[in-house]
């Protein structure tokens, strides 16, 4: 009931006490959507802090504040030196006025989400402090006052329609009368019971309360009571900051809460996905058996021959063996081994990332087993300050786009410049570097790691990436050139993302970003 017109009027009253005779000397925003003033008379002070942002509007009044040197935007310098005359709410309606010597008056319209404040000059709105709100400038302190009035014998003819004879009486005092059992009494007795309430809302207490799990400021008591206060400025002040840490908590921790259990969910899936890869190379048929079958039998296969049964003497049984009719079995055998070769380094590699993958799997369940374990808000922030961004969130300022597959690092330029920063800057002459043939796009580079081949997935990986982030996206194949990063170089006064190519080999590719399923 912060913005209730029961709680501004009080309020009011109380700010005309204590204002009355005061200078304003600064009005000023240090913080988006908070608006400070500051009053003084002799050595007393009284500081205003408006807060207005898109999800909360409300007023605190801080006993002391120090202004920062720096991001702070002086307001409404019309004001200064100008002395308080009045403090005045308008009737039944959620804003009130405070009235300055020479025609001046600063208005204060707590309207939730529209809320602003509006400085008239001789009944003139000259100036606005969200100026988004700019049909606030047609405003007229004068003619807001509002004349609601609840007739008894129109009440008594539809009780159910109090709310709209009364609008600004607002969602508390409607709770209240619920949980008072208000429908179910007679039109009589319900019209006794809002008295009754109207009665405690003139001369009110000031209720910190909890009702169902929301932090709210009431003139009733309601739900759980947590502080009872005398002063609607000192209930002010009890009430936004804990508000405004609920609001923080909420907010980001439901935030932080779905960011990291999606990424969890992603890497389980990852894990899983590489866990199913390597079952397939633990129960398939390694090459360097088929070779060893084959050239155990040389002498049994015919010239010419595609397929035959030969016996395996690794399961002691016979085996069906595809063979190249253009090729010797011998020559079969010894392509083969070469593939038994990559493959046991590529199986290297998928145990190297399984294990890394298993890893930020454990790390994201104890990350998210502690968020959920936070209650308040300065823990919160605590844990954001602990856990660095996500690496989405880290990329935001790099030139490139970043994939991994098989323990390589992928880089993709963001756009021409970036192409350059990429290529001249964060690479190494022995990353391989990838580009669409032919066509404009975005340069691709696989990061180079010592005494490790580039293995034939993460070459196909990249170049699809090269294709996807090039003209010929929607083509259904695309040349791809790629050659070592030490045979690329930007001639002086080229384009950006214009280089010259030495050396270059060329994949034929489909243009598709193979990482997009795992993409956030």
């Amino acid at each position: 009931m912060h913005q209730n017109y029961f709680f501004l009027r009080k309020l009011a009253q109380k700010l005309d006490s204590e204002l009355r005779g005061f200078t304003l000397q600064a009005a000023f925003s240090q913080e988006k959507d908070e608006l400070m003033l500051a009053f003084f008379q002799g050595e007393r002070e009284f500081y205003i802090k408006a807060i207005q942002t898109s999800t909360f509007s409300s007023l605190q009044f801080p006993q002391t504040f120090n202004r920062a040197r720096q991001n702070s935007v002086d307001l409404f310098p019309a004001l200064l030196g100008q002395e308080v005359m009045e403090v005045r709410v308008h009737r039944q309606e959620r804003s009130f006025f405070i009235r300055f010597t020479n025609n001046l008056v600063l208005l204060f319209k707590l309207f939730g989400n529209r809320s602003n404040v509006v400085l008239f000059d001789h009944d003139v709105a000259v100036e606005l402090f969200h100026r988004k709100l700019s049909k606030d400038l047609e405003l007229d302190y004068r003619q807001m006052d509002q004349d609601w009035h609840l007739e008894k014998e129109a009440f008594l003819q539809a009780p159910q329609n109090l709310r709209k004879m009364l609008p600004t009486l607002g969602d508390v005092p409607w709770l209240y009368l619920q949980e008072n059992g208000y429908a179910a009494l007679q039109a009589e007795e319900q019209w006794e019971m809002v008295q009754e309430m109207l009665a405690k809302l003139e001369n009110p207490s000031y209720y910190l309360i909890s009702h169902q799990k929301m932090l709210r400021l009431s003139l009733l008591p309601l739900g759980d009571i947590l502080e009872t206060f005398s002063d609607p400025i000192k209930a002010l002040n009890a009430f936004v900051p804990q508000y405004r840490s609920q609001e923080y908590f909420q907010k980001n921790y439901a935030a932080t809460h779905k960011q990291i259990s999606r990424q969890l969910e992603g890497a389980q899936k990852i894990w899983w996905q590489i866990q199913e890869q390597l079952e397939k190379w633990h129960h398939g048929t390694p090459y360097a058996q088929t070779a060893d079958v084959i050239m155990a039998n040389l002498t049994n296969i015919p010239a010419g021959t595609k397929e035959i049964e030969l016996y395996d003497f690794y399961q002691d049984a016979y085996r069906l063996i595809k063979l190249h009719p253009t090729e010797t079995p011998q020559k079969t055998a010894e392509r083969l081994y070469r593939k038994a070769k990559n493959q046991k380094i590529e199986l290297q590699l998928l145990e190297e990332r399984a294990t890394r993958k298993e890893e930020e799997v454990e790390r994201l369940t104890r990350q998210l087993q502690e968020l959920e374990r936070l209650e308040t808000a300065q823990q919160l922030r605590q844990f954001l300050k602990q856990y660095t961004p996500t690496q989405a969130a880290t990329q935001v300022d790099l030139p490139y786009y970043v994939f991994e597959t098989m323990g390589f690092k992928i880089l993709v330029g963001r756009n021409a410049k970036a192409n350059d920063k990429l290529t001249l800057k964060h690479t190494h002459k022995d990353d391989l570097w990838l580009h669409a043939k032919d066509v404009p796009g975005s340069h691709v580079v696989i990061k180079f790691q010592p005494g490790k081949a580039f293995p034939a997935p993460v070459l196909e990986a990249a170049a699809q990436l090269a294709a996807f982030y090039s003209k010929r996206k929607n083509d259904s194949l695309c040349p791809v050139l790629y050659t070592p990063k030490k045979y690329v170089r930007k001639p002086k006064g080229a384009t950006p993302g214009s280089v010259i190519v030495e050396r270059e080999k060329v994949l034929l590719v489909k243009p598709e970003n193979p990482f997009r399923q795992h993409m956030g």
